[in-house]
């Protein structure tokens, strides 16, 4: 069992300087390799724990457990325990080394939730001869394990079922075995075996290669669901208080609205746009259409993404709620059925919900999440010819903004206001587009999907809707450009928020701090339908608000005011980047963490 627990370690340890080829370069690889050694110590201590109690029942004195029938019965459940630990190893790190580099944070259960509720979905950013890499990388990878393994059976364990035993040699073999709890638990201390051991260094991606991805991706998938006990900084009543003194909204809501005088329920469009960033709307000649808006419409010069995944960004989008980094509450249906959303609002308040999007509707669960605002009409990509799902996210944007198009055409003059949502995808990895504008594929991508909301923009214009029409652009999460950009750096979440349409008064810059889910009381405000329900959701408008940026990086947080930006890392345990009064938002930020997730629980 000792060596058991010695080559399962001598596994984990090896995939460490397999990472840092990819990732980090290896001047670092001993201390990663140390400063790793705990998780790793735990995993093989949940791999050895079930051959060790085999073990220790062989050894009982009990007659019938060492005939050569029983011998062999528990050497083969010890060889399937094996085969199976060795599949979840092998898995667990070929899709860590796969996925970081589109993540850049280890494997946790947000895979598995993409593929059981959607498939194609999940695996349409993955080219075929990536996944036949996969594939083949899994394999090599998992029979270097079992020929490991069947050298130390040939060598040490042969009989190690047929022992010779007495009456006391299973009580050594009990103790050795309890003795993994040590490891497992992560000694004798208060404090449990966690992912955050492993951190050490102001260096991300030494921090990650030192996680044990099986460990992370176990510890993701068994703390999902305890909201309750998340991010305790402080005691419930202090940072109930801090964020009542942040959001302590006065009687008044917005005081200057950006609507023509006597538009009232104007025809909503919220255009989801995937990917985008500040960052990719800089580089010249890529975006000249959102560059042309900006000037013409409502821009919001200071605004912050909230994640960075499309899931956690439609939350905050239309529900106007700070979605965790580290759980996709489209993952709770039951949860985001009692939570209050901007569709939720307007369908109360006399308006018909549409939502279109290229893909599967199913993916992330987002048709329950959709259905429980009030969507009652959804164009997915079953909706569409099958010619025309022509890329691996479905349907390509400009024909999903093409049957938008039509449809609009159709509304009765007299009709009830609409809310209309679009989400793209085109701009999203494997950038698969059919346009050929640019050689970088990436950018290209991006230029593509520009000129599709630019297409649209200009149809509406053209329409007898445009007088009475607000068009909100916002991207769905933080950009995909530039490549391999830190996580940790508070202009990778620098998005564009712009509104424009014929119901504007006028062009303007607003220079207020907002991030995503301020959209929802922003709006809501300006058509005045009160918000109260909206807890995390600020009017950008009421100069009376605290106004600031509120987001969530994964596992960490992120806080812009006018005096500091902070962002602080959950399991570093520490701030990673701070300008300004240096932390003066550690307290704020962690204390709506903490008041977040007790909503979450409650709901």
């Amino acid at each position: 069992m000792v060596f058991t627990f010695l080559m399962w370690t001598l596994i984990f340890v090896l995939q460490k300087p397999v990472f840092l080829s990819i990732y980090g370069g290896f001047s670092n690889v001993f201390a990663v390799i140390r400063h790793g050694l705990p998780l790793d110590f735990s995993m093989a201590g949940y791999l050895s724990a079930i051959p060790g109690l085999l073990l220790v029942v062989s050894c009982l004195p009990i007659a019938i457990l060492h005939k050569p029938k029983a011998s062999r019965i528990l050497m083969a459940i010890v060889g399937g325990w094996t085969a199976i630990g060795a599949v979840a190893v092998a898995l667990s790190f070929v899709a860590n080394l796969a996925l970081y580099g589109y993540w850049g944070f280890p494997l946790d259960s947000t895979p598995i939730f993409f593929l059981f509720s959607s498939p194609s979905a999940a695996m349409a950013s993955v080219e075929w001869w990536q996944g036949l890499l996969g594939i083949v990388s899994m394999a090599v990878v998992m029979a270097f394990i079992l020929l490991l393994f069947h050298l130390l059976w040939r060598k040490w364990g042969g009989d190690v079922f047929v022992l010779k035993t007495n009456n006391w040699q299973w009580l050594p073999m009990l103790v050795v075995t309890a003795l993994l709890f040590l490891p497992i638990r992560g000694g004798i201390t208060v404090s449990t075996m966690n992912t955050g051991k492993a951190y050490f260094s102001s260096v991300q991606e030494l921090n990650h290669a030192a996680v044990n991805p099986l460990f992370s991706f176990i510890e993701s998938v068994g703390h999902s669901e305890d909201f309750a006990s998340q991010y305790r900084f402080m005691g419930d009543k202090e940072a109930h208080k801090i964020y009542h003194e942040l959001y302590n909204t006065p009687a008044t809501d917005s005081i200057s609205s950006v609507l023509r005088p006597g538009v009232k329920r104007p025809n909503i469009f919220i255009i989801v746009m995937e990917s985008f960033s500040d960052t990719v709307t800089n580089v010249p000649g890529v975006t000249p259409n959102l560059n042309r808006l900006k000037k013409e419409s409502v821009y919001f010069s200071r605004f912050y993404a909230n994640s960075y995944r499309t899931d956690r960004g439609l939350v905050s989008v239309l529900m106007g709620y700070p979605s965790p980094a580290t759980v996709s509450l489209m993952k709770y249906p039951k949860k985001t059925a009692n939570m209050p959303s901007i569709t939720a609002h307007l369908v109360k308040a006399g308006y018909e919900a549409s939502y279109y999007y290229g893909g599967d509707a199913d993916f992330t669960n987002m048709r329950s999440f959709l259905v429980n605002q009030g969507f009652r009409h959804i164009t997915e990509d079953v909706d569409f010819p099958v010619s025309e799902r022509l890329s691996k996210w479905g349907v390509p944007d400009h024909l999903l903004f093409r049957r938008a198009e039509k449809d609009l055409m159709t509304w009765p003059t007299n009709s009830k206001p609409r809310l209309t949502v679009i989400q793209t995808s085109s701009s999203h990895e494997p950038f698969d587009v059919p346009y050929h504008h640019l050689k970088n594929k990436i950018l290209n991508a991006f230029a593509y999907s520009d000129s599709c909301v630019g297409g649209f923009i200009n149809t509406l214009r053209k329409s007898n809707q445009w007088n009475n029409s607000l068009v909100i652009l916002v991207p769905d999460h933080l950009g995909a450009w530039p490549e391999h950009a830190d996580n940790f750096k508070p202009w990778r979440y620098h998005i564009p928020l712009i509104w424009t349409g014929g119901a504007i008064r006028q062009p303007m810059v607003v220079n207020t701090l907002g991030s995503q889910q301020d959209i929802a009381a922003t709006l809501l405000s300006q058509l005045g339908i009160g918000h109260k329900d909206l807890l995390f959701s600020k009017d950008m408008f009421n100069t009376s608000v605290n106004h600031f940026a509120f987001f969530l990086p994964n596992d960490g947080i992120g806080m812009i005011t006018e005096d500091d930006e902070l962002l602080y890392d959950n399991q570093l345990k520490k701030t990673v980047y701070d300008t300004g009064k240096k932390g003066q938002n550690l307290k704020a930020g962690k204390a709506l963490l903490q008041v977040l997730f007790d909503d979450i629980s409650k709901r």
